[in-house]
Parts: C-alpha cells; structure tokens; sequence
C-alpha cells in the first residue's frame, strides 16, 4: 500500500470492506485467496507471482518436498 501511495480507507473502498477489517487482515498469518485476488487487483499488484516466486525459492520447493514423501 505504501508503495502504490494507497490508504487503509481507499483500499478498504476498493474491496468492500471496512477500513478496521483492513487492519485485521494485517494481522493475519493467512487470508483468502479470493481475498488476495481482490487486494492483488485494488493494487495492480500480483501477489500470486510473489507467493509462487517465494515458494520455489524456498527449501520447500516441490522437488524437495517429493523428495521428503519417498
């Protein structure tokens, strides 16, 4: 939000929600994704992208991880 010059209240109008469930999310250790898409378009951003890049730069990748079921 900082980077895009955005305020709690103008996203909060953007995804139809309250500016105090904007903090709320905040807080979250996890949201929704139908959630992040609505954050991910209100801010022209691809948090999915972000998300998908942390994983598979992450000892978690799914190559690891298949390698751990066996």
């Amino acid at each position: 939000m900082k980077q895009k010059g955005v305020t709690a209240t103008q996203l909060a109008m953007d995804i139809c929600c309250t500016r105090t469930h904007i903090h709320k999310i905040f807080r979250k250790d996890n949201i929704d994704i139908g959630l992040l898409q609505r954050i991910s378009r209100a801010l022209d951003h691809d948090f999915f992208r972000d998300l998908s890049d942390d994983f598979y730069n992450s000892d978690y990748s799914v190559s690891k991880l298949d390698t751990m079921s066996k």
